[in-house]
C-alpha cells in the first residue's frame, strides 16, 4: 500500500479550563478525544457530525491552527512536529484551508486581487508576472471576471466571495485543502455551483480534501470516504456509498434517518433523546450511550474497540446491531 498523504494517529485537541486568581487550570474541554484516520493523494474525506462535535477543531488542529494535546499528525510520512524553519515554510504552503463565512475571512479592506495574490506575494512566487496578472489567472480559474479584481469583499455576493477564498487556497498550489463547511452560508442553488467547482479543481490539480460539513446531501456528492465524529471521538469511517446505505452505528443510522431523500414519501426517524453531553465532562464507557435507544450495560462500562473490516471501521459494542 502506499503511504497515506496525510494520516492523524491518536489525536487529541483539550482546551484547558482556568479559574481563580492564579489561573490554575481546573479540567479541560476535551474538543478532539483520540481520533485516527488517513487521507490518501487525490482523496477527499467528509467529516461529518453534530454541531460542537470538534469537527473544525480537527481540522485546524491538521493545520497546526490548534496546539495538540497528544497524538501526531503526519505529511507524506513526516511527524509535523518535526518540520522547523524553511521545511515548515513549504509544508504551510502545501496545506490550505477554505474557511466557512467567507465575509469574516476575507479582509474589507483588501481588494479581490490583493486577496487572491497575497501568498504569492509574501512566500516570495511572483517570478516574471505582477499581482494583477496572477490574480486574474487565479480569478478565472474559479469563474470570476477579471473586471471584478478591483472590487472589495462587500461588493460581491456570498457565492463569489467563497470563490475569491477558493482562489486565495488555490494561489500557493496546494495538494491538501480543508474545507470547514464552504457552503453552509450559501444559497441551496449557490452551493450546488461551488460544490461543482470544488470537484472540477480537486480533478483537475489532484488535490485532497478534508471536507467537513453537517450536510450529509452535500458529502454523498463529494466524497469518497466519510467519517462520523461524535463528542470528539470518530464513531465511524468508511466508503461514502457504503456508510450512507449501510450505517453500522447508532447514531449514523439516526443522522441518515433525518435527511430528506427524493422519491422517499415515508420511513422511520430515529429521533435521540437529550443534547449533546459537555466535553468537560464527557460521559463513561461509550460517549453515545446516554442518547444510545440500543444501549446495553456495558456501553456505560468500558469505551467500544475499534474494529474494521473491508475499509468500513465502527467503535461500537453492537458493532451495528
Amino acid at each position: 500500500m502506499t503511504e497515506p498523504l496525510l494520516s492523524i494517529d491518536s489525536l487529541q485537541v483539550w482546551f484547558p479550563l482556568r479559574h481563580g486568581i492564579l489561573n490554575r487550570v481546573r479540567g479541560y474541554v476535551r474538543a478532539v478525544d483520540g481520533v485516527s484516520m488517513d487521507i490518501a493523494a487525490g482523496e477527499t474525506v467528509g467529516l461529518v457530525g453534530e454541531s460542537g462535535c470538534g469537527k473544525t477543531t480537527l481540522g485546524r488542529a491538521v493545520l497546526g491552527l490548534e496546539k495538540i494535546h497528544s497524538g501526531t499528525v503526519r505529511y507524506n510520512g513526516r511527524d509535523l512536529a518535526t518540520f522547523k524553519g524553511a521545511e515548515k515554510l513549504q509544508w504551510r504552503r502545501r496545506c490550505q484551508m477554505i474557511f466557512q463565512d467567507p465575509f469574516a475571512s476575507l479582509n474589507p479592506r483588501m481588494t479581490a486581487m490583493e486577496l487572491v495574490s497575497e501568498g504569492l506575494a509574501q512566500h516570495g512566487l511572483l517570478k516574471g508576472v505582477s499581482r494583477e496578472e496572477a490574480a486574474i489567472e487565479l480569478m478565472g480559474e474559479v469563474g470570476l471576471d477579471a473586471e471584478s479584481r478591483l472590487r472589495y469583499p462587500h461588493e460581491f455576493s456570498g457565492g463569489q466571495r467563497q470563490r475569491i477564498s477558493i482562489a486565495r487556497a488555490l494561489s500557493l498550489k496546494p495538494e491538501f485543502i480543508v474545507c470547514d463547511e464552504p457552503v453552509s452560508a450559501l444559497d441551496v442553488s449557490v452551493q450546488a455551483q461551488v460544490i461543482n467547482l470544488l470537484i472540477e479543481l480537486r480533478e483537475r490539480h489532484r488535490l485532497s480534501y478534508l471536507f467537513i460539513s453537517h450536510d450529509l446531501g452535500v458529502v454523498r456528492h463529494i466524497a469518497e470516504r466519510v467519517a462520523v465524529m461524535y463528542l470528539g471521538r470518530l464513531v465511524e469511517c468508511g466508503g461514502c456509498a457504503e456508510v450512507m446505505e449501510a450505517p453500522k452505528h447508532p447514531y449514523t443510522r439516526a443522522l441518515l434517518s433525518a435527511v430528506p431523500r427524493p422519491g422517499r414519501t415515508s420511513g422511520k426517524r430515529e429521533l435521540l433523546s437529550g443534547d449533546l453531553p459537555s466535553p468537560t465532562a464527557p460521559p463513561s464507557g461509550c460517549p453515545f450511550h446516554p442518547r444510545c435507544p440500543m444501549a446495553r450495560p456495558e456501553c456505560a462500562r468500558e469505551a467500544p474497540p475499534w474494529r474494521e473490516t473491508k475499509g468500513h471501521g465502527v467503535a461500537c459494542h453492537l458493532n451495528g446491531g
